[in-house]
């Protein structure tokens, strides 16, 4: 599995197939193990150019048939752990495999109660730095939200489907838990509860309810969720996990696909599975990272997905958002967004001293499904949307700060010139 590293309240950043999770030190963040290659002990992704051959290639090996990875075509094959590269070459000598290759392990980008705090959809020239019960107040700039509230003049999402493929979704908080109509889990847990926190914050971006008189509001608060969850509760994860859920994905309706987490090696498979799942016409946005660099990470560097820096509330350039117009497509706000998260106990919490049920976060995982929610608004305002306008309509409309086709090639984006 390739490490993964979620973009949101740390800067987590996928070194060598490290899923991380992208957000800054001072964010709920994980450990930046991005730097190191980790792969899945005991376990190989392999796809063969001819599935008849599949049995007989790897009974060679002492090794056996797997189950199917999506619908990337390849299967997750249990190997002698310590073994996996050895046989990685080995397989990949073969003609009648296309590829083998590891499994990377990944790490974890109105009237409602905390409404003024959301800069992001309104900005009032205010940015909240500290936790719920004790804000440090900082002037900004008022006009670097989304406008998001514009839009829902036009439109508030009507019911279209985003999936958060993360570390779940909370089923304990009631801005967020009610919006959730369908779960998977292919993080290996025995629950698929999010103890981990990242996940609802994320979900809560794009689609807590408004105007509910508790909370916060999402970008899309008329959206729905669907939670994959491919991260554990400690924020590790892996590449055939992230695969496996944008397959299931694509599959329950998802019309944008949300990935607030990335790995600097790409992989074959998940790049397969997100090249379905553009095919199959779902819009799929992922977080840039949070190393401050211009050093690519996956699947948000992929063609098919819109890649997402952050910006603060002056929109200008967040200071470690990864950045390079050549490869990340549009900014949007990630420092001090404020969201939901458990209303139990949860990792993140814990060792970032984030509190129950509300709280800020930072990270390109944050500006990521801010996005997110506005492609989701431009789907549900259009007739006759398509994956390609809608992604084409979010970045053609985005406004055109400081950074603009160096930082970021389209801008950072604008919720109600997306939906009109």
């Amino acid at each position: 599995m390739k490490r993964i590293v979620i973009a949101s309240f740390a800067a987590v950043i996928i070194g060598c197939g490290a899923i991380t999770l992208a957000a800054p030190s001072n964010a709920v963040t994980t450990s930046n193990a991005a730097t190191q290659s980790s792969h899945i002990a005991g376990q190989i992704m392999v796809k063969f150019r001819d599935n008849g051959a599949a049995a007989g290639v790897l009974r060679q090996h002492g090794l056996r048939e797997g189950p199917s990875i999506g619908s990337t075509g390849a299967q997750l094959i249990k190997v002698p752990a310590g073994k996996e590269l050895q046989l990685i070459e080995a397989l990949s000598r073969n003609p009648a495999v296309e590829y083998a290759e590891p499994d990377e392990l990944v790490t974890a980008a109105t009237d409602d109660q905390y409404f003024p705090r959301q800069y992001a959809l309104q900005n009032n020239g205010q940015s909240f730095t500290n936790t719920a019960s004790t804000l440090t107040v900082a002037a900004g700039k008022a006009d670097a939200d989304v406008d998001a509230v514009e839009a829902w003049n036009v439109t508030t999402g009507g019911g279209t489907r985003v999936a958060i493929v993360d570390s779940g979704v909370a089923s304990d908080n009631p801005d967020i838990a009610p919006k959730v109509v369908a779960r998977a889990n292919f993080s290996g847990t025995p629950t698929g509860e999010d103890n981990y926190g990242h996940g609802t914050h994320v979900a809560g971006i794009v689609a807590a309810t408004a105007n509910n008189t508790i909370g916060v509001a999402g970008v899309c608060p008329g959206c729905t969720i669907l939670d994959a969850k491919v991260l554990n509760d400690s924020g590790s994860g892996s590449s055939s996990a992230i695969a496996n859920g944008i397959n299931w994905a694509v599959s329950n309706g998802a019309k944008v696909i949300n990935m607030s987490l990335g790995q600097r090696v790409s992989s074959r498979t998940l790049e397969t599975a997100v090249n379905n799942a553009w095919n199959a016409g779902a819009v799929l946005v992922a977080a840039a990272g949070n190393a401050g660099t211009q050093a690519k990470i996956y699947p948000g560097a992929y063609p098919n997905v819109i890649a997402v820096a952050a910006t603060d509330n002056a929109d200008a350039k967040a200071s470690f958002s990864t950045y390079g117009a050549k490869w990340v497509d549009v900014a949007a706000p990630g420092v001090n967004v404020y969201s939901t998260f458990p209303n139990h106990p949860f990792y993140l919490g814990t060792q970032n001293g984030r509190s129950q049920g509300y709280d800020v976060g930072s990270g390109t995982s944050m500006a990521s499904p801010i996005v997110a929610g506005v492609a989701a608004l431009a789907w549900s305002s259009h007739t006759g949307a398509t994956h390609t306008s809608v992604r084409a309509n979010v970045e053609s409309t985005a406004d055109t700060i400081p950074g603009t086709g160096t930082y970021w090639e389209h801008g950072r984006v604008n919720a109600d010139n997306a939906v009109r």
